[in-house]
């Protein structure tokens, strides 16, 4: 099955744009700026791409989890807390469970995992790809319409695909951690509104992740504001051990707290 690669790193094309320098006023913006930042954000989950092979050897079947499980929606939720510690700096947790669940009626048998599953009986698939993340932030440019922040973040993966058949059960789990890049940018294009984009994303070797976020934000008065947008999360590994690459797309909509 062929797979559909979202360009890599998508969002770093935009890290030129962000070495600007900085406005006269940014440090009196910044020592303004509330130190706390509490994000709820959620809403439904589709995926378009979702291929697996385990092994990636001739001892495992090259499958789709999008055939097995169908396309969603899915719930789906996420939370940050940013803690600005500076004028330039903050750090920021992320908490993002995700699963999804279907079944399917495959038309050939699969090896997976050790086990294998019969053509044209019912296959219960599911998928698990929870991320806890930590990311340092640094502000490069803070204007009266734009603010860009670069950096670097760690991400925790706690993965798991397993299918079942009857009796038969298998699994595979991934426990792992991930260094990415991260950019972030607001467009404060009308008064209370912003255009916001947010990405973690690295590419190279056996494999990538992408998770990019364009949302469009009104402020609610000095501490609050409400979100909605588009996020797409995109990656996976080619390695001797697991082929898996998915694409998943969510309408999110969210809530900002600002202490």
């Amino acid at each position: 099955m062929n797979t559909v690669r979202f360009p890599a790193a998508a969002a770093m094309v935009l890290s030129a744009a962000c070495l600007a320098v900085a406005c006269p006023d940014a440090e009196a913006r910044a020592a303004e700026a509330p130190r706390f930042t509490v994000r709820i954000e959620g809403g439904p989950a589709w995926q378009s791409l979702n291929d697996v092979q385990i092994p990636n050897d001739a001892s495992g079947t090259r499958f789709s989890l999008y055939d097995l499980a169908g396309t969603g929606p899915w719930p789906a939720a996420r939370v940050y807390l940013t803690w600005r510690t500076g004028e330039r700096h903050a750090l920021r947790v992320l908490v993002a469970p995700f699963s999804i669940a279907g079944t399917g009626v495959p038309a050939q048998p699969i090896d997976f995992a050790g086990a294998t599953y019969a053509s044209g009986v019912p296959v219960e698939a599911t998928y698990q790809f929870n991320s806890y993340r930590l990311s340092y932030l640094y502000r490069l440019h803070e204007g009266e319409r734009w603010t860009w922040w670069t950096g670097f973040t760690a991400k925790v993966r706690d993965a798991k695909i397993e299918l079942s058949q009857g009796a038969t059960t298998s699994r595979k789990t991934d426990l792992g951690l991930v260094p990415l890049l991260h950019v972030a940018g607001d467009w404060r294009f009308a008064p209370s509104w912003r255009l916001s984009l947010d990405a973690d994303a690295l590419a190279g070797g056996p494999g990538r992740a992408e998770d990019v976020a364009l949302t469009l934000g009104r402020d609610l008065g000095s501490a609050w504001t409400l979100t909605a947008g588009y996020r797409t999360v995109e990656g996976g590994a080619d390695v001797d051990e697991v082929y898996a690459f998915a694409w998943l797309h969510y309408a999110v909509v969210g809530i900002e707290r600002r202490f």
